[in-house]
């Protein structure tokens, strides 16, 4: 009993010695800078309606204006935060929208409208923290057809 008692603190000891390692390597948490004149604001119309839904349900990965939550400064999920945001700026990232082609354009808001009908986004993993960036029935409504509208005025190349 006293060497499985002994084994356990040792373990014990050693986890917390890593957990406390890894705390040394952070990720860099620097957001890229955001060149106005490219973002998606400045080239579409965004009703306050729908910025108020980029904002609260969009910004965090889709944007370089990330604001980053306290817990993203306990590692291992910082890295799991950091990597999640990397992958939805590569995917769309509405700072940089002025920089897309209109065939992308055109895609991409296309994609907004499939992906939050099939409640893909925001993502649950996202969602279980970020109560306040569950969208609505009626919000999907509005993006949906924001998004058809704004289709409409990027013209074809």
């Amino acid at each position: 009993m006293k060497i499985v008692k002994g084994s356990l603190k040792l373990v014990v000891i050693v986890l917390f010695l890593v957990f406390a390692t890894l705390q040394v390597f952070r990720p860099d948490f620097t957001n890229p800078p955001v060149v106005e004149s490219k973002t998606l604001e400045s080239e579409l119309n965004v009703p306050e309606e729908i910025a108020s839904i980029l904002e609260r349900s969009c910004r965090d990965c889709h944007t370089n204006r990330t604001v980053y939550p306290w817990y993203a400064n306990i590692q291992p999920v910082g890295w799991y935060l950091m990597n999640h945001i990397r992958e939805g700026r590569r995917e769309l990232n509405f700072s940089e929208w002025g920089s897309f082609s209109n065939q992308k354009k055109r895609r991409k808001l296309r994609e907004i409208c499939e992906q939050v009908e099939s409640r893909e986004m925001p993502l649950p993993s996202y969602l279980l923290i970020h109560r306040e960036a569950v969208l609505s029935d009626e919000d999907i409504k509005l993006l949906c057809q924001w998004t058809e509208t704004e289709i409409e005025k990027i013209p074809e190349e």
